[in-house]
């Protein structure tokens, strides 16, 4: 009688391309022969092609997010075997070893991260297509830990960063998810000159605050997604969530020869909230402010009022008011000057005009932790106003845009401060318009 052990070893290896990578483990435990087969440290083609079976974008085809191919060497194996590791986690957290949480976030991150861009032919990623559906339904970005141990300030931040490019959750929608978001986007202590008044970590060091930028991207949702959409949920397909991340370059685009490798040139939506100035005072306990003779005191008040919690219940007041608005932009590129950290991508000067009647300017530059930091001021010609600091979401020239803060040129204690999304436009023809139609079928 036979038996699948006297069946040729390039058969079996046949057969065990078409089991879930876990079933193939499962299989290389029953003998050495089978164990050696498939751990083979010579057998690159069978982990190349196990991994090329699975639904997962081809890493050859794959950009940074900064637009730069992802090159060679790939380990098939360590890669696939890090994807299945945080599929089992996802679906059950208790199987998680503290030690290899971190890893599981990052691993989920890098997938979203190297994806391949959007071109003509309206490509939508596998990676993003698996990480949602991964994701979707479950409570794995939810700011509840479901963790024995609390998460430390990096895997926050990673996961914080998944949640800003994944989109929306059902508790994105309870009221208290939404009430925590407003108040860390309104706390004017969030906002110093280390952090640069934007969305950045309070050390200086230019590096993205992914938890912060997290909350901008709830209080922005709030208004693009409609409320119908709330009653049953399930996730939702809008200009600020995965399938929006990739880069969008066209055919035959070298982003290393071109001068506006950022795509800024073009026009750009940019939506901003504020809420009332007297209530964004004593929601910050700055009521105290309005006496300019008490401006000393006030400065010693505030940083003694960074130590005293906020009272959040303003916004759960059924009464309370966020205003939402949407101006049009036209950009173009002005210069550049070399970044000699990434020379091929120099920081890039731009000017604009909102709506015929007022200017805008400000620069796009590579963070120390590689993302695109977008920073502009607007105002009237000669005399701007409003400064604000922003993050590119996903890869280079995404169609989901820049998330980030606006406030005064001045930065003064009483300043009014709010969210901001910058988007560009489609024009006719544009790659990325095929792409939007497919995502959103």
């Amino acid at each position: 009688m036979a038996v699948i052990q006297d069946l040729p070893l390039e058969l079996i290896q046949q057969l065990l391309l078409e089991l879930d990578p876990l079933d193939v483990a499962n299989v290389s435990q029953t003998c050495t022969t089978y164990a050696a087969l498939v751990y083979d440290p010579h057998g690159i083609s069978f982990w190349r092609e196990l991994y090329l079976r699975q639904p997962f974008d081809d890493p050859r085809t794959c950009y940074t997010e900064l637009g730069d191919p992802v090159g060679p060497p790939i380990d098939w194996k360590t890669r696939l075997k890090r994807i299945i590791r945080a599929r089992t986690v996802v679906n059950d957290p208790s199987k998680c070893r503290i030690d290899e949480r971190r890893q599981v976030y990052q691993t989920l991150l890098d997938m979203v991260r190297e994806i391949p861009p959007t071109n003509s032919d309206a490509e939508q990623s596998l990676n993003a297509a698996y990480v949602v559906s991964l994701l979707d339904g479950r409570e794995f970005l939810d700011l509840e830990s479901c963790w024995t141990e609390p998460l430390d300030r990096e895997e926050r931040q990673i996961r914080a960063r998944i949640h800003t490019y994944f989109g929306l959750t059902a508790k994105d929608l309870q009221q208290p998810r939404r009430t925590e978001a407003r108040g860390q986007v309104y706390a004017m202590r969030n906002y110093k000159p280390l952090n640069f008044y934007g969305p950045f970590l309070k050390d200086g060091s230019a590096r993205v605050d992914w938890e912060m930028m997290s909350h901008i991207h709830l209080v922005m949702s709030i208004h693009v997604v409609p409320p119908i959409i709330y009653d049953g949920f399930r996730y939702i397909i809008y200009p600020m969530c995965l399938p929006y991340c990739q880069s969008e370059i066209p055919r035959g685009i070298d982003l290393d020869k071109e001068v506006d490798w950022a795509g800024i040139t073009g026009t750009w939506k940019c939506s901003f909230c504020f809420i009332d100035h007297r209530e964004l005072l004593v929601f910050n306990n700055y009521n105290v402010r309005a006496c300019k003779n008490l401006l000393n005191m006030c400065r010693l008040f505030v940083q003694l009022s960074d130590q005293i919690r906020l009272d959040t219940s303003l916004f759960d007041d059924p009464n309370f008011i966020e205003i939402f608005r949407t101006i049009n932009v036209k950009f173009h590129v002005k210069d550049s000057e070399p970044d000699p950290n990434h020379p091929t991508r120099p920081k890039l000067h731009f000017d604009g005009e909102i709506e015929g009647h007022a200017h805008m300017f400000g620069w796009v530059a590579i963070t120390p932790d590689d993302n695109l930091r977008w920073h502009f001021e607007s105002g009237e010609p000669g005399n701007p106003v409003w400064s604000s600091e922003g993050v590119q979401v996903g890869g280079v020239r995404s169609l989901y845009g820049v998330l980030g803060v606006w406030t005064s040129v001045e930065h003064d204690i009483n300043d009014p401060v709010g969210p901001f999304w910058l988007r560009k436009v489609l024009e006719p023809g544009d790659s990325g318009a095929a792409f939007e139609a497919s995502a959103n079928r």
